[in-house]
């Protein structure tokens, strides 16, 4: 859709391959820029021990 703009519209995002779920705001938070601090080859490795497809996660959704 790409209907507000931020970082999914800049950079052509329209898959999600990775998401961790937590009830503590602050710990994701903290997840969060942890894994921005990371190298793309960490990244790339934490999407396919979990995701090796590479498949679109949000389609499970309802």
């Amino acid at each position: 859709m790409k209907m507000v703009p931020g970082f999914t519209k800049k950079y052509n995002v329209n898959k999600l391959v990775y998401f961790e779920e937590t009830h503590d705001v602050r710990a994701a938070i903290a997840r969060e820029k942890g894994i921005k601090k990371w190298r793309r080859e960490k990244k790339h490795n934490l999407v396919t021990a979990v995701n090796p497809e590479r498949k679109d996660l949000s389609d499970e959704w309802v």
